[in-house]
This record gives C-alpha cells, structure tokens and sequence, in this order.
C-alpha cells in the first residue's frame, strides 16, 4: 500500500451506544495523525449498533461534525455513523479529508432476519459509487453490502484502488474448525480484491451490545487475494500499518 507514506491506523474497538462515542473517536485520530495518513473506523463506531428507538435520540446531523472534518485537515478519516438527513435515518460511511466531507455512502443491503433490524430503523441506499482521494480512487461499503453479488457491479468500470469495508459482523458458527463467519467473510473479501483488483480495507468492530458478540478480525487483502495485515479476534485494537513498502 505505497501510495501511504506514513501508514493506515486501523481501529478495532467496541463502540458505546451513546454519543461519547466522538469524543473517543477525535482522540484516536490526534493520536493517529502524526504516523497514518488515514484512520479507518468500524461500522456505527459513532454510536453503536443497536440503536433501535435511540436512533431517534443519537443520530447525528452532518453540521455535527464539525469536528471531524477539522480533524482531517491533518489526516483522512473514514468512520461509521447513524445520519439523520430530512428524508429518514441511514447507516452511513463517512470520508472526511482535507477539512471537508468527501464522500458519504448510505448502506444498501439492510439486513432484517434473526438478529438482525436494520430496515426497521435505516432507509437503504440505492447504489455503490467510487470517489477520488489524495491516495488514489476509492469506495466505501457498510458490511452486509458486500454479500449482495450485484453490488460491486456499480464499481466495475470505475475501477477503485482501495475499497474500504466497514462493519459490525456479530461472532457466529463456533466449532472446532475456527469461526464459520470469519471463514466466510474471509471468502468474500478475496473475491472482491481479486475480482475488483483493488485493496480490500475491512474493519469490524468488537465487544458485546444486547447479546450480541462482535468478532473483529479486522484485515486488509491484497489485489492478488493475500492477507497483509489481520487483527486479533475478540480484542480491542488500534494499530498503524505499513503495507506494500
């Protein structure tokens, strides 16, 4: 990943479901800014994931964040975050550079099965696009995204160098072989580096909300299907990573 000439800081770690959440979030990326040229956050890092009725209560309105895109005069940030617009509430992607808001992406795919409510509470989004960065082009998906095959077909002749993957992928299928999730997005992940030809940034986050267990695993896969970097499961991380030098 040389188009980094410091490095990638990659944060793993369990979100509250309250709004302190920003101001750990802001404290990350000083820390960050003199050794990343970005920092990369999981899925809702500004609120956490089961929000439900609180939705209404914790969402942020873009002009709350104000302070992001202050900090990103120093270094790019990509964070996860429940977005209040006028027509409903999205579980959205934010990339922050240069003192402004670069790009927003609304998750498509809301799951609404078993655990999972989503679509009770998110309006989706309606496609995937890719955006242009000072570290070449990119796009943002929010988790579940990637498991809709015909997704990454927005993307085909936009050709992004670095796809960044947010999520809050809840720990399933234990067994003695390993995590059955993990082996499955693992599958998922190199198709879409392979298949895109572009580095594959994928963040989960940890920690219990409701019941819910949250795995991390966070990693970055290569255009040639490698594995370069993978975080700890079940722990709080925050590392720096120079890929590709």
């Amino acid at each position: 990943m040389s188009r980094f000439t410091k490095g990638m800081t990659i944060v793993q770690n369990a979100p509250r479901l309250n709004r302190s959440n920003l101001k750990e979030a802001l404290l990350l990326i000083e820390d960050a800014a003199e050794r990343s040229d970005i920092i990369v956050f999981p899925e809702l890092s500004l609120n956490g994931y089961m929000l439900q009725d609180k939705l209404h209560e914790d969402a942020w309105q873009l002009d709350e964040l104000d302070a992001l895109r202050e900090a990103s005069l120093a270094i790019d940030i990509v964070i996860g975050a429940a977005i209040r617009e006028e027509n409903g509430f999205y579980n959205a992607a934010l990339y922050f550079s240069q003192g402004s808001l670069n790009h927003i992406h609304h998750k498509v795919h809301l799951p609404n099965y078993g655990m999972f409510e989503e679509a009770r509470y998110f309006r989706p989004g309606s496609r995937i696009g890719s955006f242009k960065t000072r570290f070449g082009r990119a796009a943002m998906l929010v988790c579940e995204d990637l498991w809709e095959v015909n997704l990454l077909e927005d993307l085909e002749d936009e050709h992004p160098e670095i796809i960044y993957i947010l999520a809050a992928s809840p720990a399933r299928g234990f067994s003695d072989g390993g995590l059955a999730i993990e082996a499955t997005w693992q599958k998922l992940l190199e198709k879409a580096a392979v298949d895109m030809q572009a580095e594959v940034v994928f963040v989960n986050r940890v920690g219990f909300e409701d019941g819910l267990g949250f795995w991390g695993g966070s990693r970055v896969i290569t255009p040639e299907g490698e594995t370069a970097y993978l975080a700890d499961k079940f722990a709080n991380s925050t590392e720096t990573v120079k890929l590709g030098q």
